[in-house]
């Protein structure tokens, strides 16, 4: 009797082991899914973006098929068109740049930032880059706060414009003699001339129109902030503020026809959409919690987002 009970309470003891690893495997499969991104779908645009992950902010790539590959590239915003990447990143502790590369990964040209990294954009071609910062001490709506700065750099004939504030604006066709003025969130067109971008002054915010050339631009509409250009330079995406509780919301706007196109899910949305093809849209949204998550959205609004990369931001094609 007393063997059959040792045997019994082996036994036991062997299956309680066996219980306790599949239920640790079971977790630990769970949770390296739950950590690692969300697969594109076979024939989905690829994706570049960066991993906060651990707080490396390292530039990944995500391909077609859904597989990853990290550099030893750290950036707090990047893009990448053209054969040419900006990447905004912390030089010293309060000090920051825009470090121009070239295709083979060669820094081209760097630009010391007067400000915290925002936005960046690339023109399709790899010609036209653009950045902007957030800039502490100059704000024109309360001493102490925070304004914005943004620059453009043609890399063909090395111009270098500071700041979108010294070019001419038109608001609503009459010419801009305001003051306390900001600009943010450039997009370009492909003819590497035209641009897109936000102008706020006061409590009101325009979508306006540039030409690099000509150092001019002028207000297209109100309300519209962070734009970025479709492919086929139809469209704008855009965020502003809307529903119940006035968070921002994504929309596209139409440029022909001049209707606005609400995403939906993207409520509370703070970024600059990519666009990944002529038909999808790529977004970086704080998820519960802080971290961000990169979504994908129709450009048609006619489905919920898909989440592409958790703990992952500043997405480009």
């Amino acid at each position: 009797m007393r063997d059959w009970f040792v045997r019994h309470r082996i036994a036991a003891g062997i299956a309680a082991m066996v219980i306790v690893v599949a239920a640790a495997t079971v977790y630990v499969v769970t949770t390296v899914r739950s950590q690692q991104p969300a697969a594109a779908a076979k024939g989905a645009p690829a994706l570049t973006y960066v991993d906060n992950g651990g707080g490396q902010n390292l530039v990944t790539r995500l391909d077609k098929d859904g597989n990853r590959s990290t550099g030893a590239l750290k950036c707090l915003r990047v893009y990448t068109a053209g054969g040419t990447t900006v990447c905004l990143k912390m030089t010293l502790p309060g000090a920051y740049s825009a470090s121009v590369l070239d295709k083979s990964g060669a820094e081209v040209r760097s630009i010391p930032l007067p400000g915290t990294p925002s936005r960046a954009r690339v023109s399709a071609s790899g010609r036209m880059v653009s950045w902007t910062v957030f800039v502490t001490g100059d704000s024109y709506l309360a001493p102490g706060g925070f304004s914005t700065r943004t620059g453009i750099l043609d890399l063909e004939t090395g111009t270098l414009v500071e700041t979108l504030e010294g070019l001419t604006t038109t608001i609503d066709g009459k010419p801009d003699d305001r003051t306390n003025e900001n600009y943010w969130g450039v997009t370009f067109g492909d003819d590497d001339n035209t641009f897109y971008a936000t102008l706020g002054s006061g409590n009101t915010t325009w979508l306006v129109k540039g030409d690099f050339a000509a150092r001019a631009m002028a207000t297209v509409r109100q309300s519209a902030e962070c734009p970025s250009l479709s492919p086929d330079g139809t469209r704008v995406a855009y965020k502003k503020r809307g529903g119940r509780l006035g968070t921002w919301q994504l929309f596209v706007l139409d440029l022909a026809a001049g209707r606005e196109t609400q995403l939906p899910g993207s409520d509370g949305v703070d970024d600059q959409a990519a666009w990944l093809d002529n038909d999808t849209l790529a977004y970086a949204k704080a998820r519960q919690g802080g971290a961000p998550t990169i979504y994908s959205s129709p450009a048609d609004g006619s489905a919920e987002p898909t989440e592409l990369v958790p703990t992952a931001s500043s997405p480009s094609p």
